[in-house]
């Protein structure tokens, strides 16, 4: 048995090349990682600043169609003990007014949670 080197050999230029090359290809990779990391991650911060936002929209909005329903129950129980029609009329002219006043208060409230929830989710993709 003979331990002769008789076949081909790679110069050691061309192996310090493919060396650099591999090297590079690895960085670049890892770069490119590092950055789709940070963008789902951004996608995220988004997604979640945005869910956060509509929970509280969609909290306000059953608490006031709550609110109404139950006007609503008690409007038309103490209709149903009114005595004639004038008392008939005053309770719906009182139903009416404090139910325009309550729309007018959560056309605010419900407006103000709209604006933050927005704000919220814009800062969050700004922040990245």
């Amino acid at each position: 048995m003979s331990t002769d080197k008789t076949g081909f050999e790679v110069p050691e230029q061309m192996r310090d090349f493919a060396e650099k090359s591999v090297d590079q290809a690895r960085k670049a990779f890892d770069d490119f990682m590092g950055a789709t990391h940070k963008a789902v991650s951004n996608v995220e911060d988004s997604a979640s600043a945005v869910q956060a936002g509509a929970a509280d929209v969609n909290k306000k909005a059953l608490t006031y169609a709550e609110e109404h329903v139950n006007a609503a129950f008690k409007f038309a129980q103490e209709l149903v003990k009114a005595g004639n029609v004038e008392d008939m009329m005053k309770l719906q002219q009182d139903y009416l007014r404090s139910q325009m006043e309550s729309l007018g208060e959560q056309t605010r409230e419900f407006s103000n949670t709209a604006t933050k929830a927005v704000q919220d989710a814009t800062k969050a993709v700004q922040n990245k």
